[in-house]
């Protein structure tokens, strides 16, 4: 036991659970603007529950699920079939209801597909060739096509990022992944015809967002309001006025505040200081992350770590980049901090993913390099 826990990797685990409990006070924040709800309990809920699967993926020896990948990849695309008969929410399937919880199918399919996709590069060489990217494109096309008919489209371009990280990773030229691109940014345009006018009108609020006045109509209502209420709160945050500048309810008006917006609730309450603290947090933890990945001689272990620390780092940036009008309004959540029971506990499974990598010593994790083995392709 004492063994157990001097391998731990504590920086790990403390800066997930210092992410989270910073999360737990931009929910009781919004509770306070905008009424009183379950939600902090439930997330409580969640993270207890979270912080249970990711011990037990502590205890499984990581190479073990190698084998079981897989089906884990196949088990997901089921259900994010099955997520498309349900009714929908808000005229969108993304949750198959399960009567306490409504389940979303696409934050384990990320995992999943991270595992897969793992397993498949992880003895092979044909990914060096351009011929041989096109099963691990494949292999992303059909989860990101069920989703994307969700429809979630923020979500499905996620898959993105992860491929071409661990193709990188695992010894794909460069050449060869910028020449995959081309056809995608040639396609641009045809995309643009493709996605809907809300979607148009989120990309496009970017470009002609103004500070002060009233609040625009549409998408762009949800960014000025996002910045104006991080002004609002000043440097220091909310908690240190006396009173409110403004006494306007409207002023205060913020949709999913509690999920795609809980970095606004945070910054508004605690001020610049607590939003640097945060992201901070994510800098400790996706830097102690690809030490991981870097000291990992074993292949299946060094591309998960690099799969889960790449969703993490891009959904960080895709969420808090919104929040203050750097990039569209996307809907994605803030990984460990915003409120949702599938992805808070799928997340904290993937770190559990790393932190077992960290832990297996001798073979697994050593300071050579990442090779392949001889005689496979």
């Amino acid at each position: 036991m004492a063994s157990w826990l001097r391998r731990f990797p504590w920086t790990i685990f403390i800066a997930c659970l210092a992410i989270t409990v910073l999360g737990l006070c931009g929910l009781v924040r919004a509770d306070e603007l905008y009424g009183r709800t379950q939600l902090v309990e439930r997330q409580m809920v969640w993270l207890f529950l979270a912080i249970l699967s990711m011990i037990a993926v502590l205890l499984v020896p990581y190479r073990w699920l190698s084998q079981l990948s897989p089906w884990f990849f196949l088990a997901t695309l089921l259900l994010l079939a099955v997520t498309l008969f349900m009714p929908p929410i808000n005229g969108s399937r993304r949750w198959i209801p399960l009567g306490l919880f409504d389940f979303q199918a696409s934050e384990p399919a990320r995992l999943a597909y991270i595992m897969a996709l793992a397993a498949y590069l992880m003895y092979r060489s044909s990914q060096r060739n351009f011929a041989g990217l096109l099963p691990p494109l494949l292999m992303a096309f059909f989860p990101m096509l069920l989703i994307v008919r969700e429809p979630d489209l923020d979500t499905a371009l996620l898959f993105l990022p992860i491929l071409y990280a661990m193709l990188f990773a695992a010894g794909a030229r460069t050449k060869h992944l910028a020449a995959a691109a081309v056809p995608g940014l040639v396609c641009l345009p045809l995309l643009w015809t493709q996605i809907s006018p809300e979607q148009q009108s989120r990309i496009v609020s970017v470009f002609t967002q103004r500070d002060g006045g009233s609040a625009p109509a549409g998408d762009g209502f949800h960014l000025h309001q996002s910045k104006q209420i991080l002004a609002l709160g000043g440097y220091w945050g909310s908690r240190n006025q006396a009173e409110p500048p403004i006494d306007d309810p409207a002023a205060w008006q913020l949709p999913a505040s509690r999920t795609d917006f809980i970095f606004v609730m945070i910054g508004e309450r605690f001020g610049f200081p607590a939003c640097a603290v945060l992201m901070l947090l994510y800098c400790i933890l996706v830097w102690k992350g690809l030490r991981v990945a870097r000291r990992t001689r074993e292949p299946f272990g060094r591309l998960v770590c690099v799969g889960v620390l790449t969703l993490i780092a891009v959904q960080t940036l895709a969420s808090t980049g919104m929040t203050v009008g750097l990039l569209p309004i996307t809907g994605t959540t803030l990984p460990l901090c915003s409120y949702g029971g599938s992805s808070l506990i799928s997340t904290y499974v993937g770190i559990g993913l790393v932190m077992n990598i960290a832990m297996r010593q001798g073979y697994e994790v050593t300071g050579e390099p990442f090779v392949f083995r001889r005689g496979m392709d």
